[in-house]
């Protein structure tokens, strides 16, 4: 059989995406980063091997996107079999490639797959994934590659939020700057021309959606240092979310005169003594003048461990009136401009999704959305609620 080279040369960031293990990865990419180039040479790889590999879009022209290149590169392998009518390319190994529109997920039904790329995921429906696609993968353990530019906190802000920790889904997320073969100057143009929240979304690859969230001027407040240990004459105090079931505990730090985040520590499946010593290590790592850990449920055992360890703790009792008085300081702090958080992804995403409601008695409720965690979010909040409360009792859970 005839070998075929592809001039592919991909930059730094494909080849970072490319070498992922993980079986499913969520990719939020400006304008022009390469994502296309990135899918169809992976397609290509797949059917090379003799696998399946479909390329699916929202509709007919955006799935030209993948088949047009793709057809192209086929008609430059000998023996491979284009079919223009089906949309689909059989290669001499066996393997096929496939472009498929996402209107009518009914069609998508039957087939087995071993590679699925979802183009301009954002744009189609939840449905298309977990009804048509997904099914699709079962059979042959395959594996699927979400490419698209943001589109708010829909279900593909979901997964990417998902993403960030790991598992079987990693996610990625690149600005058009990322790629090195377009010049910066036609970007700079771009952000000189277009609405700040469109090139934040388009070029920067920004989930754009704090006019209905709860927290506002998030990015913009992710400038943080993280530290790795206290600085001369600070003073530091900790909020602890503790852990129900399958959730995370989460540790922050905050500086309470330069109003800042300087460390955080997220971890789960950790048993309590473990736990209790990551708290422990933590307060006197930081020196903290108050560690405060949200009392309810397997908190409250917490709190009476690491009172016998010498820590400065008190409890926070989590209730409706308490939780909406501490997310409602927290979003004047974002508002205001008054708090410095650590850039990390995973609060970040947290508190862009991080939703409020009003109940029909008019009262505010708060929440992540289902399927979602608030860990860090209320760890934050905790910490904040602390450090505007520092040197004095914040709130107080059982006896000393």
């Amino acid at each position: 059989m005839a070998t075929v080279k592809i001039k592919a040369e991909p930059h730094p960031a494909q080849i970072e995406i490319h070498a992922s293990p993980a079986r499913f990865r969520i990719v939020s990419a400006g304008r022009r980063f390469g994502k296309t180039r990135l899918a169809v040479n992976e397609c290509l790889e797949v059917a090379a091997d003799g696998g399946r590999a479909l390329w699916l879009a929202p509709t007919h022209r955006m799935a030209d996107v993948g088949w047009n290149p793709m057809r192209q590169i086929a008609a430059s392998i000998p023996g491979a079999v284009i079919s223009l009518s089906n949309r689909e390319i059989t290669l001499p190994t066996g393997g096929i490639m496939a472009a498929r529109t996402a209107d009518n997920p009914q069609n998508l039904r039957g087939d087995a797959w071993d590679y699925v790329v979802m183009d301009e995921a954002a744009y189609m429906k939840r449905e298309v994934w977990t009804e048509a696609v997904r099914p699709t993968l079962a059979d042959r353990n395959g594996r699927a590659l979400f490419i698209s530019t943001p589109r708010g906190k829909n279900w593909f802000w979901e997964m990417f939020t998902r993403g960030l920790d790991l598992g079987d889904t990693q996610s990625f997320s690149y600005s058009t700057y990322a790629n090195p073969y377009i010049d910066p100057k036609e970007i700079d143009a771009a952000k000189a021309e277009l609405p700040e929240l469109i090139f934040r979304q388009e070029f920067l690859a920004e989930f754009i959606d704090d006019n209905g969230g709860v927290f506002r001027n998030v990015q913009a407040s992710a400038t943080a240092e993280k530290l790795e240990a206290p600085e001369k004459d600070k003073t530091y105090v900790i909020g602890v979310d503790v852990a129900a079931s399958v959730d995370y505990t989460v540790i922050t730090v905050l500086d309470v005169s330069d109003k800042r985040e300087v460390y955080k520590d997220r971890f789960t499946r950790c048993d309590y003594p473990v736990l209790e010593d990551r708290i422990v290590a933590s307060s006197k790592r930081w020196g903290a003048s108050a560690v405060i850990v949200e009392a309810n449920s397997a908190g409250a055992a917490v709190i009476d461990h690491l009172r016998t360890r010498g820590v400065p703790v008190q409890g926070f009792w989590t209730s409706q009136s308490t939780k909406t008085e501490i997310i409602q300081k927290l979003q004047s702090a974002f508002e205001h401009g008054e708090i410095k958080i650590m850039n990390d992804p995973v609060t970040v995403a947290e508190l862009l999704s991080f939703e409020g409601k009003r109940n029909q008695s008019g009262l505010m409720t708060y929440s992540a959305p289902d399927g979602m965690h608030d860990d860090t979010v209320m760890s934050l909040a905790i910490a904040w609620n602390a450090a505007q409360k520092s040197g004095r009792k914040v709130f107080f859970f059982g006896d000393d």
